[in-house]
């Protein structure tokens, strides 16, 4: 699996981000019972780029915490099936299952752990375990669907033993 992480942030970033990321991308692949070796783009930037991109692709101008950018279309949410004779839904070099891209406000991480009251890691966890379910197909338009999604993002977490205390 490879997760290529780019820290675009402007400041020094004060937790092991890439460490935190890493194992959350992980843990939601194995979760979701993902059959193949995949490959993830996680950018961390600050509200002002985030802002610009939030307008760009979702004609909002205001900074949000994460975008996703899933690059597949699922059939239904979390099924691999459907790509096992889609050439183009592999890297060609590698052979990995091409997810998408995640995007992460660190503004926003530190303002909302402190909002929440929680720590940098959990915030940051939860935000790459919200878009890995987004990259897997999963939404949150529907109150039904925001409930299961919240159900996943809190047991992936658990399992890494991340949770609102630390």
């Amino acid at each position: 699996m490879s997760v290529y992480i780019e820290n675009e942030y402007d400041e020094i970033i004060h937790i092991d981000y890439e460490t935190i990321i890493i194992s959350v991308v992980n843990e939601a692949l194995d979760f979701i019972g993902c059959p193949y070796e995949c490959e993830v783009n996680v950018t961390i930037v600050d509200n002002e780029k985030i802002r610009e991109i939030n307008r760009q692709h979702r004609k909002i101008a205001a900074p949000t915490d994460v975008l996703s950018f899933p690059l597949l279309n699922y059939g239904q949410a979390g099924d691999f099936s459907a790509f096992e004779q889609c050439l183009e839904c592999f890297h060609p070099d590698t052979g990995e299952l091409m997810l998408g891209d995640i995007i992460i406000s660190y503004d926003k991480v530190l303002s909302q752990a402190e909002e929440y009251n929680h720590s940098l890691k959990r915030e940051l966890g939860f935000l790459t375990a919200h878009s890995m379910l987004h990259l897997f197909g999963f939404d949150h338009i529907e109150e039904n669907e925001r409930v299961e999604m919240e159900k996943m993002q809190n047991i992936i977490l658990e399992n890494l033993g991340i949770t609102r205390e630390n």
